[in-house]
């Protein structure tokens, strides 16, 4: 019997797929690599050759490839219920994970909104907020705020609250364009101020605005702690603190997009926790089902909630997803969740990145590396190249050559690993993206 190779699924898909966040012309030159199978930190192609996975698919893959405890939990949803609508039904896995979600918040997000991949949920928080305000009476409020560099989706109302040129500007005239304040970016800093300093220079700049605008300004939106597709830049907590006052002054909500940033990438569950602040709304996705199916969520306060609740089906919130709230991934999710907390990941993620950022030292004191950085399991540097032109595509290539799997951001190297890395791995993943770097800067 044949099998395909590499090459023949590669320009299959060439043919049919179109691909996204890709210039499709670029793959005449660029590899396109067709996956056969993933074990645990590792994904192989079908000509026998392995990547270590380290930007987790696209920052979702939490716990590796075959995941044995969540495909049981899977294969035996798979025999009790596939999917049913949330409409007017309900069921045991949306039930739990609601629950379980609830409480890591202290009961203070009490109330749990379904959709299946984060834009949608960044479109959910923005659309509850204002629909909440006009519920009760303060139908000027539909205005939004975000930060300078931020990304929160690709639909229409996410790209009116991202500041990317790239994936915005073509949609321009479809957007009610947000406002856009300054980024607490520590990377700011001047002469002898600290990360915490630049952050509130940034909350002051917000400041500013509110006091001309926030009676027609419905809600803040922020990715916590990191801006990841601006370029990993990470700021101080005490920004958050900042925001959760300033909203608190001025009457606006606050939407934490903890899409990719959430479910203990930063180093707690949620980002926010680190601030000691909870947001009005927080939108999770990404690895909530561990990487294993589309899912996402908006959880909100008991005050919003009830905004809602009335015997007049125009009060309601009036939003769906045909497969809002699936069964299959919402039992993936809690199958992540018992993983947490059977496995003691938070604490056990804190060691496996003091470990990685020992490996990493050779870069941080590299000579054409500026910024070297971390936030919990996230890693990030600025690489200094003689041609900056094309350094991601070149990078992304040769890192393949060395059986990795690393996406940069312009010049931007991150790495987003599973929390599931060996110290054999650790020290691959490390010598090797050292070896890139030298060899796409040579």
């Amino acid at each position: 019997m044949h099998t395909d190779s590499t090459q023949d699924w590669v320009a299959r898909s060439l043919h049919s797929v179109w691909h996204p966040c890709t210039q499709m012309q670029h793959h005449e030159s660029m590899p396109l690599v067709a996956l056969s199978h993933g074990r645990g930190a590792w994904l192989m192609d079908h000509d026998g050759k392995r990547y270590l996975d380290a930007i987790s698919s696209w920052w979702v893959n939490l716990f590796g490839h075959a995941n044995a405890r969540i495909n049981n939990a899977l294969k035996d949803q798979l025999d009790k219920l596939e999917h049913a609508m949330l409409a007017g039904f309900t069921h045991e896995p949306v039930v739990q994970l609601s629950e379980q979600l609830a409480a890591r918040t202290g009961g203070v997000l009490g109330h749990c909104f379904y959709a299946s991949d984060g834009a949608s949920a960044v479109e959910i928080a923005l659309k509850m907020s204002f629909h909440s305000w006009r519920n009760r009476g303060q139908p000027d409020k539909q205005e939004f705020v975000c930060l300078a560099g931020s990304y929160h989706g690709e639909t229409i109302g996410a790209l009116a609250v991202t500041d990317v040129p790239l994936f915005r500007d073509a949609y321009g005239p479809l957007l009610q364009r947000a406002h856009v304040v300054a980024s607490p970016d520590a990377r700011l800093a001047q002469e002898g101020e600290s990360a915490a300093d630049v952050a509130r220079r940034a909350a002051q700049d917000l400041r500013n605005l509110l006091e001309q605008r926030a009676e027609k300004i419905a809600a803040v939106i922020v990715e916590p702690l990191v801006q990841c597709a601006a370029g990993m830049v990470m700021h101080d907590p005490v920004y958050l603190q900042c925001l959760r006052a300033l909203c608190d002054e001025f009457n606006v909500h606050l939407i934490a997009d903890e899409i990719a940033v959430g479910c203990g990438r930063t180093g707690s569950f949620f980002a926010c926790e680190q601030a000691g602040i909870w947001p009005d709304f927080i939108c999770l996705s990404k690895g909530i089902s561990g990487g294993y199916l589309p899912l996402s969520l908006v959880m909100t306060r008991e005050e919003i909630y009830q905004a809602f609740y009335h015997s007049e089906m125009a009060r309601g919130f009036l939003h769906s997803h045909s497969y809002t709230g699936n069964p299959l991934a919402c039992r993936a999710a809690l199958a992540t969740l018992a993983i947490f907390d059977e496995d003691d990941v938070l604490a056990q993620n804190k060691l496996r990145a003091d470990k990685l950022r020992n490996a990493l030292a050779p870069i941080d004191a590299h000579p054409k590396v500026k910024h070297f950085r971390q936030q919990g399991m996230i890693f990030a540097f600025d690489a200094e190249p003689e041609n900056a032109d094309g350094f991601a595509r070149r990078f992304f290539t040769q890192a393949l050559e060395q059986e990795l799997l690393l996406r940069p951001i312009g010049n931007t190297v991150y790495m987003m690993p599973p929390y599931i890395l060996s110290d054999e791995e650790i020290t691959l993943l490390a010598t090797r993206t050292l070896s890139v770097l030298e060899q796409t800067l040579s």
